[in-house]
């Protein structure tokens, strides 16, 4: 009886001892959990992040687009500079360099090579190969010996008499761009046609240009076997004006431009020249050129030959005419032979160098689209 009453006895003391441990156990989990929650609650949890150490970097590269927006003038150094950085890229990273010039093409102006390159250096900028290869370049650039500031690469854009062009040019500028919607043709094209002509007429009649576009700056106007500023013939014309209302010709442009050259009297061959031949308004003279251009890519387009991306071809097709254009695998280009200082040049060149050279690209710009169909 003795021996069941200590048996019993020292489980009841074990017994307290379990109790008091679970007991405080319990209280110190309380304690931890409260303290916990009050912790979370405080936001001392969170993870406010840091200031990253190229804060100041990635700010100056994100405001660099507007400060060039901004810039009045190109700076041509730079965008050289630029250009270097790009061709070093392209052989140390050619996906970064590739990438970056799909965004460009694409951007629609919000971001340029300067901000891209400038990101991608935050990466490179410290490769010893990367700076190696942009030094070298650089420096040849700056060892290049330096042409006149104002020379112009392209000869015959170096005379006085193209500075009066483009003047005149510009005046016309509304007409142009009129026609050049009309026809469903960039007003460039339009324009480098215009430029081949005039450059011509120059070389052909220099006196009278000394005389009349240098002082007063104005396009020459043609009136005997050619008409207007652009040269067309009245047989052209004609062949144009059947084209447009012709459907099962090769040379149609479409339903939408068939009464975009209508007449207005019955005498349509005094109408025909005396609209071309207005010395007032050039209108007619580039309609005329812009249906020229559009329907000679048309009967290319239906052979199975794209022209649209070869100005060059389509400036001298519009030089030599309807009948000597045979759509083919390996068209040329050429034209009449047109004399400028001590230079020959052809017809369909001097359009192709106008047309590339960013000469009066603010007032008729590269569309992306050249036709309109």
């Amino acid at each position: 009886m003795r021996k069941i009453k200590e048996y019993f006895s020292s489980w009841k003391m074990f017994g307290k001892l379990c109790y008091n441990v679970a007991l405080y156990g319990f209280a110190i989990a309380g304690v931890a959990i409260i303290g916990a929650w009050g912790v979370y609650q405080l936001g001392w949890t969170k993870n406010r992040g840091a200031i990253d150490q190229n804060n100041r970097y990635l700010a100056q590269v994100s405001q660099m687009g507007s400060q060039n927006r901004k810039a009045k003038k190109i700076d041509a150094d730079k965008l050289a500079e630029n250009y270097v950085k790009l061709s070093v890229i392209s052989k140390l990273y050619p996906r970064n360099a590739e990438l970056m010039l799909q965004a460009i093409e694409n951007a629609h102006g919000g971001v340029d090579v300067n901000q891209m390159i400038a990101a991608c250096e935050l990466y490179i900028k410290d490769e010893p190969e990367y700076m190696q290869l942009v030094e070298k370049q650089k420096q040849a650039l700056v060892s290049a010996k330096s042409k006149e500031e104002n020379k112009h690469a392209i000869l015959w854009m170096n005379t006085p008499e193209w500075e009066a062009l483009k003047e005149a040019i510009v005046k016309d500028k509304a007409l142009i761009d009129s026609a050049a919607a009309t026809t469903g043709v960039e007003a460039r094209m339009i324009v480098s046609c215009l430029i081949g002509e005039q450059i011509r007429l120059f070389n052909s009649k220099r006196e009278m240009y000394k005389k009349y576009l240098g002082p007063v700056k104005v396009l020459s106007v043609q009136s005997q076997f050619s008409f207007g500023v652009n040269g067309i013939k009245d047989f052209t014309a004609e062949w144009v004006e059947r084209n447009l209302k012709n459907d099962t010709s090769a040379f149609y442009m479409g339903k939408k431009y068939e009464h975009i050259l209508d007449f207005h009297t019955a005498d349509h061959q005094t109408e025909r020249i005396n609209r071309l031949v207005d010395y007032r308004n050039h209108y007619y003279s580039y309609v005329y050129t812009g249906c020229i251009l559009h329907q000679t890519k048309k009967q290319w387009e239906r052979a199975g030959f794209d022209i649209s991306n070869r100005p060059e071809i389509l400036f001298t097709l519009f030089n030599i005419g309807f009948s000597e254009s045979h759509p083919s695998a390996n068209p040329q280009c050429g034209g009449s032979h047109i004399t400028v200082g001590d230079h020959i040049y052809t017809f369909g060149a001097i359009g192709f160098d106008f047309y590339y050279s960013g000469e009066l690209a603010k007032e008729f710009p590269y569309n992306k689209k050249r036709f309109e169909d």
